[in-house]
């Protein structure tokens, strides 16, 4: 009887190993559904537990969206869409041995930090309308500390605050707000300096084997040509004085011609530097002041079709203002729906300047009585989170004190809350990274903790 032999045929080697390899038919990917059914699921939960009952809460969602629409209103029109153009315009036409010779991380020092302070200084914008201004620097090169510097001393040095807090809140206040301000700039610039030195470092080195940059224009038509943004941005957003007499008021009663102004000097400009033609220019003036005169009591439409019009003549002009609007355009996808969900997340928590939010006030109110660190700490960080719009700090601080905070305390949250903000830390975190974004504010609240408290020592 023969035997039945049964015979293994021998796969090469990786043969055998491409066959594991090879998923069997019909496997499911769990991992590929888990993640985004967890996503739904969680999402579900989030909206069917929501508490539409609690007045709280529904409260708390009219402030979040009324913060933002009157953010967009007041600020991204007039503030934002300005600085991210002038962003733009630094990133294209600054060249970066200029920006590495006064900013970088191998210039002298005392030049880098002056130019850094009182440029930012001079500005006088909130801690949002900075950014696109901060993140232009930044990406030509600037040092970090310098960078830094100019970061915080454009919302925190702002002459006009400074003056209305030492009439407001006392001239010893205003004073410690004044040396504050203007010292952090440069401490918190240089702690940066240090703490991130290797990098700094090799920054430096490789700036030394930069090729010299081809100069497009003279400079002293770059600062014409940057004089007239910056004094647009300004004059956009000069604010109503609390005095019906005074320099101040007089030229809020006239901003608008001085906008304009400054706003046809620019279109002169790109005529005479930039190539755009003059019938484009003269195109855009005439619809600009045609809505100015038919709309005198609402300057926002005559604005925002001049932001068109910007917009179409750079964009149809072939050449470097084509690369304008591409960097513009850049600083604004990566900023806006940062702010923005920043903005509505802060007004969620904390409501608008004098309403309230998911936090009671009276909770604030109640923990920054004193001078102790707790109470100091606790100022400077609801500061940090919360957004105050240029000058709105000033006002909710006088309620504050009224209602028993401390004075160390109110000097804790006048150096914090002006220069940061929950949309503004979104944003610095996108530019350069979440360590540097974490040190930075750290300082801020550290610094301010201990100012309050030395203040409150003093004064208290």
């Amino acid at each position: 009887m023969a035997r039945s032999v049964t015979v293994e045929k021998e796969l090469p080697e990786d043969a055998t190993l491409n066959q594991k390899q090879e998923p069997v038919a019909g496997r499911i990917e769990w991992s590929a559904i888990w993640k985004p059914m967890t996503l739904i699921i969680g999402v579900f939960a989030v909206v069917f537990w929501l508490p539409m009952d609690s007045q709280r809460f529904t409260g708390a969602v009219l402030e979040s969206l009324a913060l933002v629409n009157w953010y967009a209103r007041e600020h991204v029109l007039l503030c934002l869409v300005p600085a991210l153009f002038i962003a733009g315009a630094i990133s294209c036409f600054i060249s970066q041995a200029a920006v590495m010779k006064y900013l970088g991380a191998a210039a002298k020092k005392t030049l880098a930090y002056g130019v850094a302070s009182v440029s930012g200084s001079i500005l006088a914008v909130c801690s949002c309308t900075v950014l696109p201004l901060f993140a232009g620097i930044w990406k030509r090169g600037a040092g970090l500390g310098p960078a830094i510097a100019f970061l915080y001393s454009g919302p925190a040095i702002n002459i006009l605050a400074i003056v209305l807090t030492a009439r407001v809140l006392g001239l010893h206040l205003g004073l410690a707000r004044a040396i504050g301000a203007i010292s952090f700039s440069v401490v918190i610039g240089l702690l940066m300096h240090l703490i991130f030195l290797k990098e700094e470092q090799a920054k430096a080195d490789a700036a030394m084997h930069l090729p010299e940059a081809e100069v497009e224009r003279p400079l002293w038509q770059n600062v014409v040509h940057f004089a007239a943004m910056v004094g647009l941005l300004i004059f956009a957003t000069w604010g109503k004085s609390s005095e019906p007499v005074g320099v101040w008021n007089a030229i809020y009663q006239i901003k608008w011609w001085l906008t304009g102004g400054f706003a046809f000097l620019l279109g002169i400009l790109l005529v005479a530097w930039f190539r755009v033609q003059l019938g484009k220019m003269l195109l855009s003036a005439v619809a600009v002041a045609a809505v100015a005169f038919a709309f005198p009591r609402q300057p926002l439409l005559a604005f925002s079709v001049g932001i068109v019009a910007l917009t179409v003549m750079i964009t149809t002009t072939r050449g470097e203002t084509e690369d304008w609007f591409l960097a513009t355009w850049d600083f604004g996808k990566q900023i806006l729906p940062l702010l923005l969900g920043g903005v509505l997340v802060a007004g969620l928590l904390l409501g608008r300047p004098g309403e309230e939010g998911l936090i009671p006030s009276r909770w604030v109110s109640g923990l920054v009585g004193g001078n102790s660190l707790g109470a100091n700490l606790f100022s400077a960080v609801v500061g940090a989170f919360m957004y105050f719009a240029t000058l709105t700090e000033i006002p909710i601080l006088q309620g504050l004190v009224g209602s028993g905070m401390g004075q160390g305390p109110a000097l804790a949250l006048l150096l914090a809350g002006p220069a940061l903000s929950l949309p503004n830390m979104l944003v610095i975190r996108s530019v350069m990274g979440t360590k540097k974004t974490v040190v930075y504010v750290s300082l801020v609240v550290v610094m301010s903790t201990i100012c309050g408290m030395v203040f409150g020592r003093i004064y208290g």
